[in-house]
């Protein structure tokens, strides 16, 4: 049976109000939960970005659910620091976390000052960044040079087992390189012939473990208020790759989406009133061939979303 999980939007609510909500995430019934590692907010009318790794802890330790957490080291973080961070968060909580690396976004790395490489130099990157972590979660001391540096970097407080790592990808290109290290995958919702792609390429190339999706939705007892809150509040989501990638600032993604139509929003939110309606959107996806489907309500106020959540998760998961 396919597990559906909560996304906890770091950039939508503060810590503390995220905090609340992955606890009535929890009580409504789904299974696990997963949040992005971002040091800035999409759009400023999302108007968070609390620190993933803070919030991480205590989230795990107020609840009984699994987490994950998506993240970029190579630029903003040192591989061996994001090493230790889920080694950590692995030993004190056994079996309940995993993390997914990914290659990153200027609107979250470019506070280093260094220059965003272009995406072949990013890929390089994000293949060495991945070997390390995963050697250094095994124990190895790691001396290596390249796009990143490590000089005998050993973690020493370790996990009786190594978590899983993941990585997250959006196109096949990407989800076919990772296949070599990668013990599963997670990607975004889109047009369900991309999704098809991108997991037909993981697979094709020898990827092992689960495949998880991440839906970002809108749901509200009418059409039109889900609309206006995915419009007000995920209105960035229209905006693609390679833009996503290279834009810096939270005002560039208000710039790129402000031409956005409703059909645009409705292609990158599941707009709906109806739990059924979103429950077979959602299953439609899924039966691509995924193992986990985390739901990610785009509005800022989580408990209309969360009260309703109990019929919408009996219905998923009835596929």
């Amino acid at each position: 049976m396919t597990a559906v999980g909560f996304h906890a939007s770091h950039e939508q609510l503060a810590p503390s109000a995220l905090l609340r909500a992955v606890q009535g995430a929890e009580r409504a019934g789904f299974d696990a939960a997963m949040c992005s590692d971002h040091f800035a907010p999409w759009t400023r009318a999302q108007g968070h970005s609390g620190f993933a790794w803070s919030w991480l802890g205590a989230a795990l330790a107020t609840t009984s659910l699994p987490f994950g957490v998506v993240t970029a080291p190579g630029q903003r973080y040192h591989p061996a620091i994001i090493a230790q961070a889920i080694a950590t968060l692995a030993e004190l909580f056994p079996g309940r976390f995993w993390a997914a690396l990914g290659s990153g976004e200027a609107v979250n790395e470019h506070i280093t000052g260094e220059a965003w490489p272009p995406k072949p130099v990013r890929a390089e990157r994000y293949r060495e960044c991945a070997q390390a972590i995963r050697a250094l979660l095994t124990g190895e001391e790691i001396t290596r040079t390249g796009h990143v540096t490590l000089d005998r970097a050993r973690i020493w407080s370790l996990p009786a087992e190594p978590p899983a790592i993941h990585a997250a990808a959006v196109s096949p290109e990407t989800a076919e390189a990772v296949a070599e290290w990668a013990d599963g995958l997670i990607t975004v919702a889109q047009a369900p012939d991309a999704v098809a792609r991108t997991v037909d390429a993981y697979r094709r190339a020898g990827g092992r473990g689960e495949i998880a999706l991440q839906v970002h939705l809108s749901w509200a007892p009418s059409d039109a208020e889900a609309l206006a809150i995915a419009s007000e509040q995920w209105r960035s989501g229209t905006v693609r790759p390679p833009l996503t990638w290279d834009l810096d600032t939270p005002e560039a993604f208000e710039a790129a989406a402000a031409g956005a139509t409703e059909r645009e929003v409705r292609d990158a939110v599941l707009v709906a009133s109806d739990p059924a309606e979103l429950a077979h959107r959602i299953r439609d996806l899924v039966g691509i061939g995924f193992d986990a489907v985390y739901l990610h309500h785009v509005g800022q106020d989580q408990e209309p979303f969360l009260a309703m959540a109990p019929e919408l998760i009996e219905a998923v998961r009835s596929r």
